[in-house]
């Protein structure tokens, strides 16, 4: 089992230490199941009961918990817990965690005209199409598709089953969980006499630096310009994004998420679950959507917004479902009755 000196990790991550530097630590945990050679985190301060019972060997806590931690053992103090967590988590993973050796897989599929670098890693049964450009570092899982022309840029890593359409690029540090496809038409389509004429998406996909996509996420490319994910932006599993959206640096979308065509959202923006944008709305930087919510109009200032209609039995639903049908006739009556014109 690989473990590490306390001393080790806090001179790479920082905080102040209070406790033994050589204590042998063998994996990061959760305060409830910690194990004297765990190291966890309090962040959340409902949770602090558990600081007195759990059985780490060292718990990284703010400056608020410090005496309590520091009463139970070995301590690391950090302004922020969750922020250090993370970092150490960042560590643990490059001293643990199997890197792919470079190279191509003798099963991979490779167009003569891709060029690929000599440190990047292309794994079983992936196929490269002509044109395409792999970066340093960069590593494609087994399975996946890269298309003619398609830009990966370096330290981006891909896991398996990932389709990257052509002309499509990403930039340096990203990652791409399974089963997503980035580059796939957009849904556009002409009315004509009750059919439908298919509008050929002749746009790409670009996405910028420290972009991570969960899994089963679709990107579609755009129709005539690019579908534009900014530097850092952050997108969970079974995220829909459609043709020609720009997300702006830093945002994030968690699971469910559905965005409609042509949607501008700014910077910093955070969609929670479930969320739903309809087509050609604007979103301003910091703006933050509750779980569930329709987007129906554009956001236009900073803040906190929700849509939801509250869960209830379903006869209580229906009755208030049925009152709001009846709110703007209710509200001309109410004016009348005031004596002012609806």
């Amino acid at each position: 089992m690989t473990a590490f000196a306390l001393g080790e990790i806090v001179a790479a991550i920082g905080g102040e230490l209070i406790g033994d530097p050589g204590l042998r630590i063998a994996r990061i945990g959760p305060l409830e199941t910690a194990t004297p050679a765990t190291i966890t985190f309090l962040a959340n301060l409902r949770y602090r009961s558990q600081l007195a019972t759990t059985q780490a060997g060292c718990v990284i806590v703010g400056p608020e918990m410090r005496d309590a931690a520091v009463a139970r053992g070995a301590t690391l103090v950090a302004p922020d817990p969750y922020l250090h967590f993370a970092l150490l988590t960042q560590w643990w993973a490059a001293r643990t965690r199997a890197v792919p050796a470079p190279g191509i897989h003798a099963s991979a599929v490779v167009d003569p005209a891709a060029r690929i670098d000599a440190s990047a890693s292309i794994g079983a049964l992936a196929v490269i199409e002509a044109g395409a450009d792999i970066g340093a570092g960069s590593v494609i899982g087994a399975q996946c598709f890269i298309g003619t022309g398609a830009r990966i840029g370096a330290g981006t890593r891909f896991a398996a089953h990932v389709s990257f359409g052509a002309g499509c690029s990403i930039g340096e540090r990203g990652i791409v969980h399974s089963g997503a496809v980035i580059g796939a038409d957009g849904f556009g389509f002409a009315p004509h006499q009750g059919t439908w004429v298919k509008i050929e998406q002749l746009g790409g996909v670009r996405i910028g630096n420290d972009v991570e996509i969960g899994a089963n996420t679709c990107i579609d490319r755009g129709a005539l310009g690019d579908t534009v994910l900014e530097d850092g932006v952050k997108l969970d599993n079974l995220v829909q994004v459609g043709h020609n959206t720009r997300i702006g640096a830093h945002s994030a979308a968690a699971g469910c998420v559905g965005i409609s065509g042509s949607v501008d959202i700014g910077a910093r923006c955070t969609l929670a679950g479930a969320v739903g944008v309809a087509g050609h709305l604007s979103i301003a930087d910091d703006v933050h959507v509750t779980a569930f919510t329709a987007v129906s109009r554009s956001l236009r200032q900073a803040g906190v917004y929700s849509g939801m209609f509250p869960i209830d039995d379903n006869a209580t639903w229906e009755k208030n479902a049925a009152t709001l049908r009846q709110l703007y006739s209710l509200r001309n009556r109410l004016r009348a009755l005031e004596g002012k014109s609806p």
